[in-house]
């Protein structure tokens, strides 16, 4: 059998160790062969390829990044894309496709499969944490530790200086990196997309923090909003999957509480330094253990499957049920960080 191994989408600590999980069981147990595919669905649809064999994959464990490279190319908006696709998975010999990705990378799969009978398997990636059907994606608990670090060195500095610091951090619509590494940087506010947030709200907290000779750290999800605003956005134009480019609400609302407070804040945008580096422990392991199984998927013909975390089993639910829609904080989880708001 000739496996095919894509990873589309943002690029994302642990993609790496999927990649050699897959290849160094297929190979030794299995006898398959794996062609990856270069930068996202652009491979299957261009034909751009490379082989994969295990000396291709030694060393690339504690590698950050992806060794096939990655892109937000979306098949089905492009005219014929399908077509070109499974021609070239033919041209290629490819028997099965396992797909590394987040809901848009596992999106594109899960139409492949249910409509045009592609053999796939899905592997979760996202920093975000907001695919649904598993407990956690690889890359999360990396950019959780990269912003939690963050904060830590940010608390100084904001009390040398006493200053209100307002921390960016990644995860579009879900606020999971926010509320996982505000909650563990000891942040005096968190603001997340899934609950609007009230202004003068933040401002009290904020001034109740100067009253004790503290500066607050405020920690700002991407998709934050204020209750009587909107999302704040770098420009109006959208990506193959139809998403905005978010950042910028951080700097607004340093502005903001700079001008209704009269203290001094700055902003620090994390942006992609969440999502690069070496990945942690857990994130290898986790990895590990998604390439691993999903080559089983293959074995056992279970396509059209993703594997996932529940607590630490790795079980396969459907693609479909994965991507239907994003898993967002409960309102619960939010509440308990509320005891160490100002």
């Amino acid at each position: 059998m000739r496996v095919g191994v894509l990873t589309g989408g943002g690029d994302c600590p642990g993609l790496n160790a999927v990649i050699r999980g897959i290849v160094r069981k297929g190979v030794q147990e299995y006898g398959y062969d794996f062609t990856g595919f270069r930068d996202g669905w652009r491979g299957p649809l261009e034909g751009d390829t490379v082989q994969l064999d295990i000396p291709a994959v030694r060393g690339i464990l504690p590698r950050g990044g992806t060794i096939l490279g990655s892109s937000r190319t979306n098949p089905l908006k492009i005219e014929g894309g399908v077509r070109r696709v499974q021609e070239n998975l033919a041209a290629q010999d490819i028997d099965a496709l396992i797909a590394i990705g987040g809901e848009d990378t596992l999106g594109v799969a899960a139409t492949l499969h249910q409509e045009h009978g592609v053999k796939v398997v899905g592997v979760p990636k996202t920093i975000d944490n907001d695919l649904s059907a598993t407990d956690y994606t690889f890359g999360f608990d990396t950019a959780v530790n990269i912003a939690t670090e963050a904060i830590d060195r940010l608390h100084t500095t904001a009390e040398s200086h006493m200053r209100v610091l307002v921390v960016e951090v990644m995860g579009r619509h879900a606020g999971w990196i926010a509320l996982h590494s505000g909650l563990a940087g000891g942040a005096n506010v968190i603001l997340i997309p899934e609950q609007r947030f009230d202004l003068d709200q933040v401002c009290s907290w904020v001034e109740s923090r100067f009253k004790i000779r503290y500066a607050p750290i405020v920690v700002v999800a991407e998709g934050a909003m204020p209750r009587d605003g909107d999302l704040v956005l770098k420009d109006g134009t959208l990506d193959s999957f139809g998403h905005v480019r978010l950042s910028g609400i951080g700097e607004w609302l340093a502005n903001q509480i700079e001008k209704r407070t009269g203290k001094e804040a700055r902003t620090t945008v994390l942006g992609h330094v969440q999502r690069g580096g070496t990945p942690s422990a857990f994130d290898r392991w986790l990895a590990t253990r998604f390439g691993l199984h999903a080559v089983e998927a293959v074995r056992d013909g279970d396509f059209g499957k993703m594997v996932a975390l529940r607590a630490t089993d790795i079980v396969r639910v459907p693609i479909a049920d994965a991507t239907a829609r994003i898993k967002t904080v409960d309102p619960a989880l939010y509440a308990e960080a509320g005891v160490f708001f100002g």
